[in-house]
């Protein structure tokens, strides 16, 4: 299952220092609006500790992650509905993916430039919002003059894109995403169809320094404090980070990152709750399978059946799906093995209608 989460958001906010610490990879990231044209992309693993304690359960010789992709996508600034920098080729770029990450900058540095001259984080959003509501309002414009003759004729199924049409403009009108508007059963399929920018999964990246003056220092800080607000109103999701620690973090071992983390007091780091969300806003969880070859974590989306999970590894596992053998990461760890699990009543044989909960390992019988 190939999933992409799109890195965007306003010239020199730190999108490909982020970018960077994501991927290890190395590419610019200088002072300057539209330092970054064509896409990166980074295949990214997602954290998880119960997959390598998996692969010591099992003695596996091969460990394989679930990924993301994520991809550094240039600058947008204001005007990109309407061409300015290089705005249709971003807008272009940003369709592509299956969700946005939206890097917003907390921190105040006057070694970098603010691309408006000053930081305003909440100010940001709604420039970046705006240029994707504009040109998703575009797209629904050029597609009621395209079914007008079927209006006209009183077709059913133009009557009812023609009514999912008319909410979407409103909405663009108001300055709403097209998350927003509930489409129906029968106009699901249209919606899903037009491919709109603000109908993807969004969440915010806030990026801070812990060298500079960063607008949440002071939770008074009237920035700060609208900007709370709208992700209150807006029941956003959003995430902080220090890109540029993050950075140099990265350039430690795994073992060196483990213990630095672990002398300041944190589980976890920025970057890897960053990735566990992207993953979250996609409804996407995780199940494993085990053994001495291989130790695996595969990607299938919140509800799934087991057939749907198993197509993740096959089609013939969804298409020829007979039965599955489940247990919960923790307890097969907690039995010591399959056998004193099955002993336990703990490993479960599962039929066509079971529901995959995140953290199953699971063995598919076709």
């Amino acid at each position: 299952m190939k999933l992409s989460i799109g890195i965007v958001g306003l010239p020199n906010v730190g999108k490909s220092t982020l970018f960077n610490a994501l991927t290890k990879q190395s590419i610019p990231a200088e002072n300057y609006p539209f330092c970054t044209i064509d896409p990166s992309v980074g295949i990214v693993p997602v954290p998880d500790d119960r997959l390598y304690k998996l692969a010591e359960f099992s003695k596996t010789q091969k460990t394989i992650p679930a990924v993301v992709e994520f991809i550094d996508i240039a600058g947008l600034v204001k005007g990109a509905a309407q061409g300015e920098g290089l705005g249709n080729k971003f807008l272009t770029n940003i369709r592509d993916v299956d969700a946005i990450g939206h890097v917003v900058r907390l921190f105040e540095n006057s070694d970098i430039t603010h691309v408006h001259g000053q930081v305003n984080p909440l100010d940001d959003i709604q420039v970046i919002n705006l240029e994707l509501i504009m040109s998703d309002a575009e797209t629904v414009a050029k597609r009621l003059i395209k079914i007008g003759s079927d209006i006209k004729r009183g077709l059913k199924e133009a009557k009812i894109e023609e009514a999912l049409l008319m909410r979407l403009s409103v909405a663009f009108n108001d300055q709403k995403l097209a998350s927003t508007v509930d489409p129906s059963d029968e106009e699901f399929p249209i919606y899903k169809s037009l491919h709109l920018l603000t109908a993807k999964p969004m969440f915010y990246i806030l990026n801070r320094q812990s060298d500079s003056k960063n607008v949440d220092d002071d939770e008074n800080d009237p920035r700060y404090r609208a900007l709370m607000e709208f992700f209150r109103e807006s029941d956003a999701s959003f995430v902080k980070v220090d890109a540029a620690n993050e950075a140099s973090v990265n350039e430690l071992d795994e073992e060196e990152k483990r213990e630095l983390l672990a002398a300041v007091g944190i589980e976890e780091s920025g970057l890897g709750a960053l990735i566990k969300k992207g993953y979250e806003i996609l409804g996407l969880m995780t199940y494993f399978t085990t053994g001495e070859v291989e130790t695996r974590a595969w990607t299938t989306f919140v509800g799934a059946t087991a057939p749907q999970a198993g197509a993740s590894i096959h089609s013939d596992f969804e298409n020829k799906f007979i039965r599955a053998e489940v247990i919960e990461c923790e307890k097969l760890l907690e039995a010591g093995s399959f056998a004193a699990a099955r002993e336990k009543g703990w490993l479960r044989t599962e039929g066509k209608q079971y529901i995959v909960q995140d953290g199953d390992v699971m063995e598919f019988k076709i």
